[in-house]
């Protein structure tokens, strides 16, 4: 038995292989999961959040570049690498776009950015403030490559940090509904009876309210906030799993090794978790692929509606929320980059779930 179930797995596996857009779609969902885990470390602005302001280079193109002189602070910031890898620098330094400076008695004199072409404001500031080392070293050219928001914040730094959100909120979600789909879908498909009238009582009820509806109310209760939303998403989408799970094992129950299994004397648990789950997974499988997609729109749809990840917390929904009238200023790449993301992410889902679906059919 367990010679034919290797040897399943590995045609389902050969058959993935075969696919190129499944095997595409996850190369980049791996890609999008690596940069999600270590997004500040390839983030051009590592601060926490991605949040450093410059209002005077606001809504600059992409490829934008400018000179940023960087004035140390006196406030010691104490912060484990570790941490300031996983959840952003904190910093107190404070970063200054400039035209041009110059050094004389002791003093830097430096002149403040300013666009379309106005003159910034002259500044003087003394020596002392910084370290024993050459002013040069605080004066770099800082490129922009997606350009800035309209609060002047790095775009890019903004994308790769709020893809976190969006990819983790798919994992959070996917466990919460098959934690519970799972659950209720083998209580009702098992047992039947009012056991199954019950809970199809349950699912039709949650299934006739719309999930975006149900997804506000759920996170108006619990609050706004990181971890509600995901929480919120989860409990919204069990529904299709517990039916889908349903169906399976009341088809699964009337076969030969389930009727063995209770003549050898198996409790129910262990018929259920140890017989009939691991080979009616497929679907499961290819359901939550699908799982991941919605919940990634929803996430992005709430964040649009401001009540997802609350500022200064970087969000793709929330960037779009925050430019899309940008879109007839002449400037749309602020928000369809965001859009966009969501797009190609929601699309690699979708693919590799279509991947699985044929790679898991026995029947083909």
């Amino acid at each position: 038995m367990s010679n034919v179930s290797n040897s399943l797995k590995q045609l389902a596996l050969q058959k993935f292989k075969k696919d190129f857009w499944g095997v595409f779609s996850f190369g980049f969902i791996l890609f999008v999961g690596v940069v999600s885990v270590f997004a500040y470390a390839f983030a051009p602005d590592n601060s926490q959040y991605a949040n450093q302001m410059h209002l005077a280079i606001h809504s600059k193109k992409p490829g934008f570049k400018v000179k940023m002189l960087t004035i140390p602070s006196q406030i010691k910031t104490n912060q484990s690498s570790f941490n300031a890898l996983f959840f952003g620098e904190k910093k107190s330094d404070t970063e200054i776009p400039i035209s041009n400076y110059t050094i004389n008695n002791q003093l830097l004199t430096y002149v403040e950015y300013a666009s379309d072409g106005l003159k910034g404001v002259s500044k003087t500031i003394s020596l002392s403030v910084f370290p024993n080392t050459s002013v040069d070293n605080y004066v770099k050219e800082q490129s922009f490559l997606f350009g800035t928001d309209k609060y002047g914040r790095d775009l890019l730094s903004r994308i790769l940090v709020g893809a976190r959100i969006s990819f983790f909120i798919g994992f959070v979600a996917v466990f919460i509904s098959l934690v519970i789909g799972v659950f209720m879908g083998s209580l009702a498909g098992y047992f039947g009876g009012k056991v199954d009238a019950v809970i199809m009582w349950v699912i039709n009820v949650t299934w006739s309210i719309p999930t975006l509806l149900l997804v506000i109310a759920i996170t108006l209760t619990l609050g706004k906030g990181f971890w509600q939303v995901f929480i919120a998403v989860g409990l919204t989408m069990w529904v299709e799993v517990a039916r889908v799970v349903r169906g399976q094992i009341i088809s699964a129950k009337e076969m030969q090794y389930v009727t063995a299994a209770r003549a050898l004397g198996f409790n129910n648990f262990r018929i259920i978790t140890k017989h009939i789950l691991p080979n009616i997974m497929a679907p499961v499988i290819v359901i939550s692929a699908a799982n991941f997609a919605a919940a990634i729109l929803i996430e992005s749809g709430l964040s649009f509606l401001g009540i997802g990840a609350q500022p200064p917390m970087a969000s793709w929904g929330a960037m779009i929320k925050d430019h899309y009238n940008y879109i007839i200023l002449g400037k749309p790449y602020l928000a369809l980059i965001p859009g966009l993301c969501i797009m190609s992410l929601v699309m690699a889902f979708m693919l590799i779930g279509n991947a699985l679906r044929d790679a898991l059919d026995v029947k083909g």
